[in-house]
């Protein structure tokens, strides 16, 4: 069944224009459902998958909700990691961009604090972070969280999987009570149903089935070989593509190093991005490779997830995923 066109979801003309701007000719089944009940001011549980327009589930009625005359935080995204954090504001802004005096700002762990203080001070309507770095800036009485009228939580699943339970309780516990709670999640899992249970009023779950675990336009294949063989068999299959750019999935940091000076060996142009590498090396990583200047990144699932990379010819899983929504 076709879904309803953004006109007939209740959204403003400026709002609407944005989205025509940005070529979005129908809503995706998780926005047609959730966006109705978002703007009634409901709270709301989202169970869908990565890929499935979640992000502007959320902030197109986030951002029908600000008051643009106040400069003061009025809405929190709290994302897994920081290149999310960094997308997702993005995407506000995006969105947001016939909306007048928008500001939104992105506050993550491993970047200077002192210009997402400078930010805050100045005054901004919407802050997208990572929950430790927002737990940072909440404790120094850097943001003020008095007006915040609607919370998003990106990827709970995500975000309890990598230890931040503590923190997003400690914040959720400061939050006004009068106030629209989102929760967007993967998976149900017994961490998520406990934040609902605790901090949720009554959400409306929208569920948003899965026809296929993968892309069906995407070619899957799979090759078994031995360990030591790996960066052979590898090296063979990049010749054979002659990918203009390919990313390589690792399950381990140790992992993605050996492949990375492997190939580089070999003569490639390849970078990595994992855990250990500082914010401001990623982002250029990043950018080298959406430039084409390198044709191969090597990732961990983690620091990979949730990246959005144009133009990729071929992925290649160098060791099996652990989480399937990871390889998804």
């Amino acid at each position: 069944m076709e879904t309803p066109t953004f006109a007939e979801l209740g959204l403003s003309p400026e709002l609407l224009a944005a989205v025509e701007v940005l070529g979005f000719e129908r809503p995706s089944p998780i926005q047609a459902k959730a966006i109705p009940v978002a703007l009634t001011g409901r709270d709301i549980l989202g169970l869908s998958h990565t890929g499935s327009g979640k992000t502007a589930a959320f902030t197109l009625p986030l951002l029908a909700k600000l008051d643009f005359s106040l400069r003061r935080p009025q809405a929190l995204i709290l994302c897994p990691t920081r290149e999310l954090a960094v997308q997702v504001c993005e995407e506000v802004h995006r969105l947001g961009s016939k909306l007048g005096q928008l500001r939104a700002v992105p506050v993550y762990g491993g970047a200077p604090m002192d210009r997402q203080l400078r930010a805050l001070r100045d005054g901004v309507q919407v802050v997208v972070g990572t929950p430790g770095r927002v737990m940072d800036h909440l404790r120094r009485g850097s943001f003020d969280v008095t007006g915040i009228q609607t919370i998003v939580l990106d990827e709970a699943d995500r975000m309890l999987d990598l230890g931040f339970r503590e923190e997003m309780e400690e914040l959720l516990g400061q939050l006004p009570k009068e106030r629209q709670s989102m929760f967007f999640s993967a998976t149900m899992s017994k961490g998520v149903t406990h934040l609902i249970g605790k901090f949720a009023n009554n959400p409306e779950t929208i569920h948003i089935d899965q026809k296929s675990k993968t892309v069906s336009t995407i070619d899957q294949s799979y090759f078994e070989v031995r360990e030591r063989s790996k960066v052979e068999v590898l090296s063979r299959l990049l010749d054979m593509e002659q990918a203009r750019l390919a990313i390589i999935f690792c399950n381990t940091k140790r992992s993605v190093d050996e492949c990375t000076e492997s190939l580089l060996a070999r003569g490639y142009t390849v970078d990595r991005l994992h855990g250990d590498i500082t914010q401001q090396m990623r982002e250029r990583v990043l950018r080298h490779f959406r430039e084409g200047t390198i044709e191969l990144l090597v990732a961990t699932d983690v620091a990979a997830r949730g990246l959005d990379v144009e133009n990729i010819d071929v992925v290649f899983n160098y060791d099996l995923p652990q989480d399937p929504e990871d390889y998804v």
